[in-house]
């Protein structure tokens, strides 16, 4: 491994950083999930769990320190070209990485050394502060067209106040914060960010390889899904569980209507666009979901469970990143951008582990922990079968021998 050829560009040394974090989660998910709920094997003593709890472990690695690494390794090299800047210099993402990779390893070493986690989870804040310090700086870019990183931007500082909150809980803060923090993390940023990213991109991929595609991307569709997506977040962080559909139904609609709107059988057939554009397709259910559970929140307590969360989460962000990831470390390693086997087969085992994840809230109370638990592993197969295939890419100098 050569650490020039690692540091050449934002997105390499950011997404090995999130490929080994996403094993790490979901190995140990499925570990926990395995012996703690299915007593498959005996479970190890952490002592972090014991203050931490296992579920609110996995939600802040996944919302706070998978996702987000990918991100900002995408956004840090395409944001530039949107605003017609110069790419990003080492300096502006080779020290937030720092601070992030330095952060999340003591997090995990906070396991068996639980005092850890507080120093972890600041150094992990300071990087991502440092990220959304380079952001701001390219949303004030003069340029035509600035929205989409403007909310990217703003997700950025939102998405920093979710790991601040997340931060107070573990320095002896009460549970709302942690409630707070990861209603931050998923629909103050991680949400707003996806959505940018496909309303931005999808159609341009999809206009530059379907001939006679029309472009469509109304910005009011936009606007009422990002404005969903942070009252749902402030319903959510208040507990106001069955005034959610007020903004779910609107939100669903706008989904429902991009994907009508982006929809093409000849991208379909072409299956670098067909994993974004069926990973958008779940938007639309996933928010059908939220607002159904939430009319019933008073008939029905606990309706759907966490099916809606899943089918967001697993059906949309991870099928999303899948295909983004892919299609950018193609791009940026001098290869060719087509969909090969080993990305279709780990977004084909994306789909079977979030249906597996949805369907597990649907079952009998029985059923429910052993599909729980091979949804993880489809998640862990998935993203292993991916990184064997890509993550040599992020160390190897590009093919065609252009820098970067």
């Amino acid at each position: 491994m050569r650490a020039p050829v690692l540091f050449a560009a934002p997105h390499r040394v950011m997404f090995l950083a999130g490929t080994i974090q996403a094993l790490l989660v979901m190995g140990f998910w499925s570990l926990d999930l395995g012996g703690r709920h299915a007593g498959l094997w005996p479970m190890p003593s952490w002592p972090l769990l014991e203050s931490f709890p296992a579920f609110l472990l996995h939600a802040v690695l996944l919302s706070l320190g998978v996702f987000p690494l990918f991100i900002f390794g995408f956004i840090l090299t395409a944001g530039p070209r949107w605003q017609g800047a110069e790419d990003s210099t080492r300096r502006d993402f080779i020290p937030a990485f720092l601070l992030l990779a330095c952060g999340w390893l003591l997090v995990w070493a906070a396991l068996v050394l639980p005092q850890l986690l507080v120093a972890g989870l600041a150094l992990a804040l300071g990087g991502w502060i440092a990220v959304a310090l380079t952001l701001t700086r390219l949303a004030r870019h003069r340029a035509s067209g600035r929205e989409h990183i403007v909310y990217v931007c703003i997700a950025g500082w939102l998405g920093a106040g979710g790991l601040a909150a997340v931060l107070i809980f573990a320095a002896g803060g009460a549970m709302p914060w942690a409630r707070i923090g990861i209603s931050l993390a998923v629909w103050g940023f991680l949400l707003p960010v996806f959505l940018t990213v496909a309303h931005r991109m999808l159609p341009f991929f999809t206009s530059s390889a379907v001939r006679g595609y029309v472009v469509h991307r109304p910005v009011w569709a936009l606007r009422v899904l990002i404005g969903a997506s942070l009252a749902h977040g402030v319903l959510t962080a208040v507990d106001r569980a069955s005034w959610l559909w007020l903004v779910d139904l609107p939100a669903m609609l706008a989904a429902g209507n991009l994907t009508r709107l982006w929809w093409s059988h000849a991208a379909i057939g072409n299956r670098m666009l067909a994993v974004l554009h069926i990973a958008f397709a779940w938007l639309g259910p996933a928010f059908a979901m939220f607002a159904l559970q939430s009319l019933l929140a008073d008939a029905k307590p606990g309706f759907l469970g966490q099916a809606p969360l899943h089918a967001l989460t697993l059906g949309f962000f991870a099928s999303t990143l899948l295909g983004m990831a892919s299609r950018v470390t193609m791009g940026h390693s001098g290869r060719a951008v087509v969909a090969d086997k080993a990305m279709w087969r780990a977004f084909c085992m994306m789909q079977a582990a979030a249906l597996l994840r949805v369907a597990s809230e649907l079952v009998a109370a029985s059923w429910a922990p052993a599909l729980v638990w091979l949804s993880s592993l489809l998640w862990l197969a998935a993203f292993a079968y991916w990184a064997w295939a890509y993550a040599p890419a992020f160390w190897r100098p590009r093919e065609d021998g252009k820098p970067g």
